[in-house]
């Protein structure tokens, strides 16, 4: 009789969850028909199969850019039970914080259906200056000059003592500030917007974005926000106040509209970028049925490659810090026409297959700087002023006469796990963390997952 060939490759082998009962397992890593899947098994729940990536290709792509992680200058916990419960920052941990995120309050002027925090009018926590002044001492303790925060909720523009907190984190030499929102307030009070834009330079709004029809956002922020969009994105515009878009993508619901939304924001002058989010199911994640609303990274990045067709193939590629959970790609803007240019970042400088190759070398600040770029923590002026040093190295590149942060534009999917796709590694590479106010610097996965409750935050601080 002959031998029979099982029906996947087997790539490797990863710690899981259950789906069902949050318990870590192994799970197998596996590609089949293309796509790769974790096979699970929990001895009380039985084998699971999840889908992680769509396309194989680009996840073993993904392994290629990875880069040793760069430690914080302080670890909040010790080792004790092992990974994900010394959540942290514990030394077991692999990345430092690239961005950190700051919750000043619970409470907020929607009730979104779609919301990880799970925040609502109902929760009036939030955070005294004095508990964000020390949580702020935590994220400069851990990583000196921190270089990306953003200050959340809740709904943020709510908290009475919110241009003292921006001011704060000024003060902490936080080289990048974002006020995460979802522009009810921008777009209801022209003169907030006109404070706002006074905090900067090194500070820029992350509007919510989700998408440009109605029947989207009933469903995934509750209510009918196109005028709150056009109404924000106007009184931004008029004071010129950077901006990033972001958007939480549910399949069948938004996810048709990905082009849409980057072809309407290359259209106001005030935006940098978007940012798309493969739906998180932790929090509140109403009416989400996994079969038919979970989408993962690649689905998202194929869709702006299709959708949009402005970025080709190697203009969206992995992000070398955590290059399974984050894709970045470069525009130069001109007018409202944008133009790729990550495809022209020499390839051997970013990935690991050729470490010694003549082109490290002969050019390792080059290197550096490519580095430098691909990365979150890379935001405001100071990603143009590394992008015009790279472009300027490259042959056969077009620049405008002046490349300010008004002539980048950046595309981002960034996906976090959840008990479908959690891996241990993908964990441990993390670098986007919660400051707590109980002095512990927590990934946002983990957070989300097994820590928000336990972590002193808002809701019990006033």
């Amino acid at each position: 009789m002959a031998r029979k060939a099982r029906p996947y490759i087997f790539l490797g082998q990863t710690t899981s969850m259950c789906e069902s009962c949050l318990r870590l397992v192994p799970a197998k890593i596996v590609e089949q028909n293309g796509a790769v899947w974790y096979q699970k098994r929990c001895t009380e729940h039985g084998v699971q199969k999840t889908l992680v990536s769509s396309e194989a290709v680009y996840w073993k792509r993904c392994r290629d850019f990875l880069k040793p992680g760069d430690l914080p200058l302080q670890f909040q916990t010790r080792i004790d039970k092992g990974c994900p419960y010394d959540c942290g920052l514990c030394p077991d941990h692999e990345q430092h914080s690239c961005l950190a995120l700051i919750e000043i309050n619970e409470t907020c002027n929607l009730t979104c259906p779609t919301c990880f925090a799970g925040s609502s009018p109902a929760l009036p926590g939030q955070l005294p200056l004095a508990t964000v002044e020390c949580m702020l001492d935590t994220l400069v303790a851990s990583e000196g000059e921190p270089d990306l925060l953003q200050i959340s909720g809740g709904e943020p523009t709510l908290h009475p003592d919110l241009f003292a907190i921006i001011a704060a984190a000024k003060r902490h030499n936080v080289r990048h500030v974002m006020l995460n929102t979802n522009g009810i307030r921008i777009a209801a009070e022209p003169d907030f917007a006109a404070r706002l834009a006074e905090c900067a330079p090194r500070f820029e709004v992350y509007l919510q974005f989700d998408a440009l029809s109605r029947a989207a956002l009933q469903t995934i922020r509750g209510a009918d926000l196109r005028r709150t969009h056009a109404m924000a994105l106007a009184n931004l515009e008029k004071v010129g106040l950077s901006t990033t878009l972001v958007a939480t993508v549910r399949k069948g619901v938004n996810d048709g509209e990905i082009g849409d939304v980057l072809r309407h924001a290359a259209q106001w002058r005030c935006v940098r970028g978007v940012n798309f989010q493969p739906v998180q199911d932790t929090g509140r994640n109403e009416g989400f049925e996994p079969e038919r609303n979970r989408i993962v990274l690649s689905e998202i990045r194929r869709a702006i490659l299709d959708q949009w067709g402005v970025f080709d193939d190697e203009d969206m590629i992995p992000l070398p810090c955590n290059p399974e959970a984050i894709s970045i790609g470069y525009g130069l803007r001109d007018g409202t026409a944008i133009r790729p240019v990550t495809h022209l970042f020499p390839r051997e400088m970013l990935v690991r297959e050729a470490p010694n190759s003549i082109t490290f070398e002969r050019h390792p600040e080059m290197r550096a700087r490519l580095i430098e770029l691909l990365s979150l923590s890379c935001a405001g002026p100071r990603s143009a002023g590394v992008l015009h040093e790279i472009l300027c190295c490259l042959p056969l590149v077009e620049l405008p006469a002046e490349l300010g942060y008004d002539k980048v534009f950046r595309v981002t999917v960034v996906s976090f796990l959840d008990r479908f796709n959690f891996c241990l590694a993908g964990v441990k590479r993390s670098c986007i963390h919660f400051v707590v106010p109980d002095g512990r610097i927590i990934p946002f996965d983990t957070y989300n997952l097994l820590h928000r409750q336990n972590s002193g935050r808002a809701g019990s601080a006033g």
